[in-house]
């Protein structure tokens, strides 16, 4: 009894992950056979690796996660410095400590372009030891003036980044592990690196008049090193790396300041950026000719513009000094692959600085997608969002109510404080600034931060329309005499649920750039991104309506109001130039749904029931819009029925492809001045061509045909496919 107490009272230990009686085995053989085979992303695990095994391992040797350690290098700074690693100068002779410091400089650029790409302070920029005792290079006015304003800039970058929280991404980005990123006399760092310059820039001044006049010394002026004949070339590398700094500091600071006061002088600055990346390119060929060969790197791994290893840097040094830092040491940019971050960057923050400020939200929404196609990395997305949200208001000054009232084209309210303290207008405020945050961010956040936004949008929509109808009944359309309340309120839901879809299609179409549709569930994207626009349409439709009234009530005398009631009715260019999405979206779906049924082509492969892995698929892509009821009434089966009775011939009678070429050419009249638009009409005519052609020879070899095969590539549009059909 006692016995059976005690075990009762006691639980029964857990089940081992791995069983006792197991029999080791050197499995060396059968590994080093898998690392031949394996592919990225395959895995080779037990029977007994779990879910919960596979979520908490972590890939051995990962630069950022594995806590292993390495055995090599120093275990405190003052170790490396006693070895003589970080010398100062870096070389008695003064020839080669120009080449030294040219080295350091090099290479730090390219831990900071690493550094923006996602890795941390102390793997990167401060694996260097000059910059950890910033104190022990006074003497050296070059090397000291280039570290303290780099240490500058790195800590307005963190900031920017920080107050943008687009760090969320990458959280390891703003990590400083309490590195030494800030001291005293830091905000004199141009003052510094300007006298450094100027120096250097005489010196280079007095090189060309003593070419000129053949004098064999520098008459009043200090070398920067003994060999007059390589002085200039020494002197111009100099300058470039020292100029480059100082810019690219004006450039963080200028796009700093409140209200966009700073992007004019801060464009110029970028322009002064990669007029210096060119000349530090142009400077490599004499550095490399300078260098030993013997210690010069290849291209594609060397950091430095010679090919040569810098000193004063360890690359292990922070994993035993900082006990959250990484551990292990990460594979740097090369010194040419930092040239093209740093060009790509300059050109996306000049894309920045021509912002216009606009305070129309339509345009603001475009500028950011549009700015978003060139794929910027982390940095330049900080930036455009601090620009645009600043303390809760666009562009620091105009509050989002004012942003609100101008999209419903009703100036007389902007200001107005019964519209400011309105509940819905608070609310639909605070939807438009996270918007525009979450439309900074990269695809892969942006696509979820705008899902989970949904809810909220719709919610709100929901909630406006129930407070109209028990207002003011049923009535949806503006009408000529109703009052200001009545109006401002029908146009708010009209405008909610047009930006309602607006966030919904955004939402679908960065799915293809994630590539998280399979060919065989294009049918019922396109499906439902011609749902979403038809209904995008209507309300921008509504909303366009009552804008022309609003101008009538102010323009028009009352007595004329009905004479004018039916004019205006044209829609602009931008309702146009969806609908030709609207007819890509339908043609493609109904291209792929007669496929499916005439030659069960992208079929979902499974083994399970066909339909019920169909709506599986249907509510795993759009389940976050149907919760929001995005559109309302439409489910898996509404897309059934839509595909089931889809054929080549009814297609063919009414050809989608056909359509779009009917509205082009008006789009191209409207949008003449307006280059990004006429690249957009003729991707969307491209596809439209194409596809066009693929029906017709579809049509006339039959879907049936055992020979035919029908593919989709994206070779004209990133979310529009394009049909290919080969005979086999």
């Amino acid at each position: 009894m006692e016995e059976a107490s005690s075990s009762s009272s006691a639980p029964p230990p857990p089940p081992p992950s791995i069983p006792a009686s197991s029999a080791w085995a050197d499995a060396s053989p059968l590994l080093d056979a898998a690392c031949r085979d394996l592919q990225d992303g395959e895995l080779i695990h037990g029977e007994n690796f779990s879910l919960f095994g596979a979520m908490s391992a972590l890939e051995i040797m990962d630069p950022k996660m594995d806590c292993g350690i390495e055995k090599s290098g120093y275990y405190s700074i003052d170790e490396a410095i006693e070895d003589g690693i970080a010398p100062v100068p870096l070389s008695l002779d003064r020839t080669l400590d120009i080449q030294c410091t040219l080295d350091v400089m090099d290479h730090l650029f390219s831990c900071e372009a690493t550094w923006h790409k996602g890795h941390t302070l102390a793997q990167t920029v401060f694996t260097c030891i000059y910059l950890m005792r910033m104190e022990r290079t006074s003497s050296h006015a070059i090397l000291n003036s280039f570290c303290r304003i780099l240490r500058a800039t790195c800590y307005a970058m963190v900031s920017v980044v920080s107050t943008a929280r687009t760090h969320e991404e990458e959280d390891l980005f703003t990590m400083s592990f309490g590195l030494p990123l800030r001291d005293e006399g830091d905000e004199k760092c141009l003052s510094f690196l300007n006298s450094v310059e100027e120096t250097i820039a005489r010196q280079l001044r007095a090189c060309k008049a003593q070419a000129l006049s053949k004098k064999k010394t520098l008459e009043g002026l200090e070398s920067l090193q003994d060999n007059p004949d390589l002085e200039e070339d020494y002197c111009r590398a100099l300058l470039c790396r020292l100029r480059f700094r100082k810019h690219f500091y004006h450039v963080v600071t200028c796009l700093r300041k409140p209200h966009g006061r700073g992007l004019e002088l801060a464009r110029k600055h970028v322009a002064s950026c990669l007029t210096e990346l060119s000349l530090m390119l142009k400077s490599r060929d004499f550095l490399r000719s300078r260098s030993n060969n013997t210690q010069q790197q290849g291209d594609e791994i060397c950091t430095t513009a010679s090919g040569v290893r810098p000193v004063g840097f360890d690359a292990s040094l922070n994993s035993r000094l900082l006990s959250p830092a990484p551990p292990r040491a990460v594979k740097l940019l090369s010194w040419s692959n930092a040239i093209r971050y740093f060009e790509k960057l300059l050109r996306d923050l000049d894309i920045i600085c021509s912002s216009p400020l606009d305070p129309v939200l339509e345009n603001v929404l475009h500028f950011v997608v549009q700015f978003q196609k060139s794929v910027p990395d982390l940095v330049p997305r900080a930036f455009l969002q601090t620009l645009l949200v600043q303390d809760g208001k666009l562009y620091g000054r105009d509050l989002s109510c004012d942003v609100i009232s101008r999209a419903l084209s009703l100036p007389d309210i902007i200001g107005d404080k019964e519209f400011q303290m309105n509940e819905f207008v608070v609310q639909l405020g605070q939807l438009v600034i996270n918007l525009l945050k979450i439309l900074c961010t990269n695809t892969a956040w942006q696509r979820r931060k705008l899902g989970k936004s949904l809810q909220d949008w719709s919610t709100i929509s929901i909630q406006l329309e129930l407070a109209l109808k028990r207002e003011f009944g049923e009535t949806r359309n503006v009408l000529p005499h109703e009052n200001m309340c009545m109006r401002v309120s029908k146009q708010l839901l009209v405008w909610t649920q047009e930006h309602t879809y607006w966030v919904a299609y955004r939402f679908l179409i960065l799915g293809f750039e994630l590539d998280l549709y399979s060919p065989s569930e294009y049918c019922m994207v396109y499906w439902y991104m011609y749902v979403v626009l038809m209904k995008l349409i209507e309300q921008m439709q509504l909303r366009i309506l009552a804008s022309n009234e609003n101008s009538r009530r102010k323009g028009k005398k009352k007595k004329d109001h009905s004479k004018d009631s039916s004019r205006d009715t044209a829609f602009p260019s931008s309702c146009l130039l969806l609908q030709c999405y609207v007819l890509l979206s339908e043609g493609l779906s109904m291209m792929l749904a007669a496929l499916r049924n005439e030659s069960n082509s992208f079929q979902l492969p499974s083994i399970f029931n066909s339909e019920q892995e169909v709506d599986w698929r249907f509510i795993q892509h759009f389940d976050l819009l149907q919760k929001a009821r995005l559109p309302e009434h439409i489910t898996y089966y509404s897309f059934r029925e839509s595909a089931s009775h889809a054929s080549i011939a009814d297609l063919t009678k009414y050809n989608f492809f056909k359509e779009i070429h009917k509205i082009t050419p008006s789009l191209r009249g409207s949008f003449a001045s307006e280059p990004e638009k006429l690249a957009e009409i003729r991707q969307i005519e491209q596809v439209a061509e194409h596809n066009r052609i693929a029906l017709s020879i579809i049509s006339q070899v039959g879907a049936g045909d055992p020979s035919l095969r029908v593919s989709f590539e994206f070779t004209h549009h990133p979310h529009f496919a394009v049909a290919v059909v080969k005979r086999s």
